[in-house]
């Protein structure tokens, strides 16, 4: 039923679009137009996210960094090996993706570091690129209290993906 759904909206939109009398055909185009142009507005952001977070990683920073705090991350009960992925998946999706495989080839998915970072990429967000392409297309220059309320949820994702697999599996 699956491979049907697509197929059968598009078919849909056409059948409304004939009924209402809309060039279904102009207004596609019309806003893939729109699109590329935000696409566009955004792309000098994206660079410089992905630039740095390159920079990042291949300074050795990341590492650093999560030594320093696995002290206080194995207090909490976190994994030290998902201390990096924690770290890089506000960040960048590819990047924690990256991060996340070796973790999954390292440990094993059956680990407990393995689940614990299952469960982080499905339920944390790459919040400055979504911060980045969302505020940048509507033109927001301000984020106020965006950044630090979604860092918040990251780290109580990042806590709690922890605390789950720990209650719901158990022999850890």
């Amino acid at each position: 039923m699956s491979d049907f759904i697509i197929p059968f909206f598009i078919a849909l939109i056409m059948v409304i679009g004939l009924i209402k009398r809309v060039d279904v055909f102009g207004e596609f185009t019309e806003g893939a137009k729109e699109n590329l142009k935000a696409a566009f507005e955004v792309l000098p952001a994206l660079i410089a996210l992905m630039t740095a977070i390159g920079m990042f990683k291949a300074s050795g920073a990341l590492e650093v960094i999560s030594e320093a705090i696995s002290p206080i991350t194995g207090f909490l009960g976190f994994p030290e090996e998902c201390i990096p992925l924690a770290i890089i998946r506000p960040v960048s999706g590819s990047g924690a993706l990256a991060v996340f495989e070796s973790i999954l080839n390292d440990v094993s998915p059956d680990s407990f570091a393995g689940r614990v970072a299952s469960v982080i990429i499905g339920s944390t967000e790459t919040t400055f690129y979504t911060i980045a392409v969302y505020y940048g297309i509507t033109g927001v220059k301000k984020t106020r209290h965006a950044v630090a309320s979604s860092l918040t949820a990251d780290l109580t994702g990042f806590i709690v993906s922890a605390l789950t697999v720990r209650l719901i599996l158990g022999n850890y």
